[in-house]
């Protein structure tokens, strides 16, 4: 008692925990040390039991390391813990449980990891993500496991994986269509099965692109625009002979070497070589202290980066940095790591080895979409030995201007690193069209191709090339006539673009005179500034759910309020529609536990769950109704099937308006995302302010497919007559009632769909930022009576091919030209 400088905790179950602060801090005599509760005192959780003096133990203790013990003899052991990482306070430690239980063996055991009586969950689930489990996915599956206690472990094919490890997941190699089987342990088993399962099924929100699957065309089927070039014609695709040495020779002036389209578009410029650079690490260390010290410093500073770059990145490029900032926590190559510091290396030695012996795991699968993440280890090694060698991470390459960046592979890394003001294009000697470099160049518009193979080493700095990444082919030294002609197309493309940019900014007519309002899918403050850049009208949809997934605890309503606020500023007045949380058991949130479900998607979803939860609602109604000014937002309640929803729901927007001191009404929508919903429009119409239509869930509900199954999802059209039925019925409902109906869904981005959804009666699509400028050129090259000639003709047809067909004859009828 009189040292002060431990605390032994006895649970009412008679589990013992001793926590000692430093190590031999026994000497100090209690220096140091402040205890705020007496022995044999009762204390609860959240309760102070001491403070301490940092600065004075580091200067006179051996240590600061503080051992936290299970003590034997208690008769519990600890069944799970959050080791080799850093934690914030509030979260989870460790797991503890009755040895017997504990002491049964891992999770391929009955039984393991968990207390007599506790539950033990097992399911099976078809992977339905396009690529398998890859990086992405399985950051996802650890991101989402965080908040739940307890063992999960995920089998395929007599293959076994730590669910809470990105690396060991990947490692699995399951492909699209496998059966995994996912076990999970402890009290929080079932809710953990839901949220591991709902990934691995492929259950996303109502997304930005198309509700419809279009196969990425190969190099060998060239697809789009731009691939023929009138003033010259077109190369000869050839393979680029070795010599005997097995060293291929340079291209011919005017060859084409083929490789595999990554990022669609045209390119024309000059070759800019990178080569790829060894770090060189030393392998015996200076002690295991000071190299467990080492890595865990280089990781913390790889850590702020990737952090400070996930604030600033959106979409795809987010999320593969959040994968990355999963395997930088990995345990599996923490655990590797500090295994090989234990014999005598150092840790950059350590950490290339577990680092390296992943890296061969996966290319040992045999599969290439699993050999593509590789990318993702070695860029990692890279930036945490950069960190440890002291060396600042890359800054923004200077390219000459035109750069077409020729090299072996690509990093996620490096490429952020690179100008893209002069970056015109990338071509790769190796790589896959699904790796995350793939992945960023098309999300950052430049045009790559990818698996050129080995002619393009020797293709000399400087050579004039051209990329054409739509045709999938590179063409070396193409002529000064070519490159004039291409140059000539890209900049009549940048003009048009351009001029659609400028258009964009004015609000959208037909080409008779029909106002069409044209807004934005927004799901965070940098989608609203996208979107007002590219002259979105408003905002028809703003996902809130970016504010409760991927933490702990749900957003206060100050925050809340914060975010709309902004969200609301960046749209400068223009109308803003806040759905309500759509969560549900495709969407699992650690802090709200929601019931299994054998069938998710017909389950605890959209506006049920708030109705479940109505605290929640309550707190984001009040939230919504304190943005400013008054009239810039309305309300949107997803999945809404009953009157009654509509109802409760504005029943309880009125005491909130009460309760924040609002005098003004707000506008409130309901999302017609089901057959019930459509088919009783006229009765909701009666009860709700305005619909908009969720094209991607009323084309599952209506084709009975399931949008994240593997054999259906090619199949699973927007356009199909049965869907443009329902559409047609429910504006056909609205405007009976002078209701404006709006479409959000996917088909609202597809811009050959405009004039059959304008014809039925829709006159306000939300799309996504990017695709407006060309939607608004589009809409205002068509006529009213041609968009209802259109819409006439797709509901006769009898497949959503046909459909599809007359849209997109209409399109290319009223569109202009592409090329020179």
């Amino acid at each position: 008692p009189q040292s002060r400088h431990a605390v032994t905790l006895r649970t009412a179950a008679g589990a013992e925990i001793l926590m000692h602060i430093g190590i031999d801090t026994v000497g100090l005599a209690g220096q140091g040390f402040e205890a705020h509760v007496s022995v044999g005192r009762k204390v609860a959780a959240g309760e102070r039991l001491i403070t301490f003096d940092l600065d004075l133990i580091a200067r006179r203790a051996k240590s600061l390391l503080t051992p936290i013990l299970v003590m034997q003899g208690c008769g519990f052991a600890v069944v799970s813990s959050s080791d080799s990482r850093e934690i914030a306070a509030g979260e989870r430690l460790m797991e503890i449980a009755p040895s017997a239980a504990a002491a049964g063996g891992g999770m391929d055991g009955p039984g393991s990891g968990a207390a007599p009586g506790a539950s033990e969950e097992v399911r099976r689930v078809r992977v339905a993500l396009e690529h398998g489990i890859h990086a992405r996915p399985a950051a996802q599956i650890v991101s989402a496991l965080k908040g739940f206690a307890g063992e999960v472990h995920l089998a395929v094919q007599g293959r076994n994986a730590n669910a809470r490890s990105t690396v060991a997941l990947m490692k699995l190699g399951a492909r699209k269509g496998d059966e995994v089987e996912v076990r999970a342990a402890g009290r929080d088993a079932r809710a953990a099965i839901d949220a591991a399962a709902g990934i691995l099924a492929g259950v996303h929100e109502e997304s930005s692109g198309s509700a419809r699957a279009v196969p990425r065309p190969s190099a060998a089927e060239p697809a789009g625009l731009g691939q023929k070039h009138p003033s010259a014609p077109a190369s000869k695709p050839v393979s680029v002979p070795a010599t005997a040495a097995g060293v291929p020779v340079e291209p011919e002036s005017g060859a084409a070497l083929r490789g595999v389209i990554a990022s669609r578009g045209l390119a024309a410029g000059q070759a800019v070589r990178l080569a790829a650079r060894e770090i060189e690490v030393t392998r015996t260390g200076a002690g295991v202290s000071h190299e467990t010290q080492q890595l865990a410093g280089a990781r913390a500073q790889v850590r702020l980066r990737l952090q400070a770059a996930r604030t600033a990145a959106s979409g795809a490029a987010r999320e593969i940095v959040e994968a990355h900032l999963e395997l930088l926590d990995d345990p599996e190559l923490t655990e590797k790591s500090l295994a090989v510091i234990a014999g005598g290396t150092s840790a950059a030695y350590a950490w290339r080895q577990a680092v390296r012996e992943s890296m061969e795991a996966l290319r040992a699968l045999g599969d290439a979409r699993m050999a593509e993440r590789v990318d993702d280890l070695l860029d990692l090694e890279s930036q945490v030995l950069l960190a440890m060698s002291g060396t600042a991470a890359a800054a923004i390459q200077r390219l000459p201007p035109d750069a077409i960046v020729l090299a072996e592979e690509l990093l996620p890394s490096q490429l952020v690193a690179l100008d893209a003001a002069r970056l015109a294009g990338i071509g790769l000697a190796a790589g896959g069209a699904t790796s995350h470099v793939s992945i960023l160049a098309a999300a950052m518009g430049i045009p790559a191709l990818v698996a050129i193979g080995p002619g393009l080493r020797r293709i000399a700095d400087g050579t004039a090339l051209l990329l054409d990444a739509e045709a999938g082919l590179l063409h070396v030294d193409p002529g000064a006539e070519r490159l004039a002609a291409t140059r000539r197309q890209l900049e009549l493309r940048s003009a048009r673009r351009a001029a659609e940019r400028e258009a964009a900014q004015r609000d959208c007519y037909t080409a008779d005179r029909v106002r069409i309002e044209v807004l934005a899918n927004v799901g965070s403050l940098a989608d609203a500034q996208a979107a007002a850049r590219n002259g979105a009208e408003g905002c028809g949809l703003l996902r809130t759910e970016f504010l409760f997934l991927e933490r702990e605890t749900a957003p206060s309503e100050a925050e809340q309020h914060a975010e709309y606020q902004r969200i609301a500023d960046a749209l400068a007045g223009r109308p803003l529609t806040v759905r309500t949380l759509d969560i549900g058991g495709d969407k699992p949130i650690p802090y709200l536990p929601l019931p299994a479900e054998e069938n998710p998607a017909l389950g605890l979803r959209g506006v049920r769950t708030s109705l479940w939860r109505p605290d929640l609602l309550r707190q984001q109604l009040r939230a919504i109704l304190g943005v400013r000014p008054h009239g810039q937002c309305r309300i949107l309640l997803p999945m809404i099937t009953d009157v009654t929803e509509i109802s409760s729901v504005r029943a309880m927007i009125e005491e909130a308006r009460a309760e924040v001191g609002r005098h003004e009404p707000v506008e409130l929508g309901v999302m017609i995302e089901t057959p019930a919903s459509a088919l009783m429009a006229d009765a909701i119409a009666a009860e709700a302010d305005f619909f908009s239509i969720g094209t991607n869930d009323l084309t599952q509900y209506t084709l009975a497919m399931d949008r994240g199954h593997p054999e259906l999802a090619a199949r699973l059209d927007a356009l199909h007559p049965a869907v443009l039925r329902l559409i047609a019925r429910t504006a056909q409902a609205a405007q009976a009632r002078q209701r404006a109906v709006a479409v959000c869904g996917g088909l609202a981005s597809d811009p050959v769909a405009a004039p059959i959804l304008i014809g039925l009666g829709v006159h306000e699509l939300s799309a996504v930022p990017s695709v407006i400028p060309r939607l608004k050129a589009l809409i205002r090259r068509l006529t009213l009576a041609e968009c209802a000639a259109a819409a006439r003709q797709a509901l006769e047809q009898s497949s959503a091919e046909a459909v599809r067909a007359i849209a997109v004859s209409l399109a290319a009828c009223v569109s202009e030209p592409e090329s020179v």
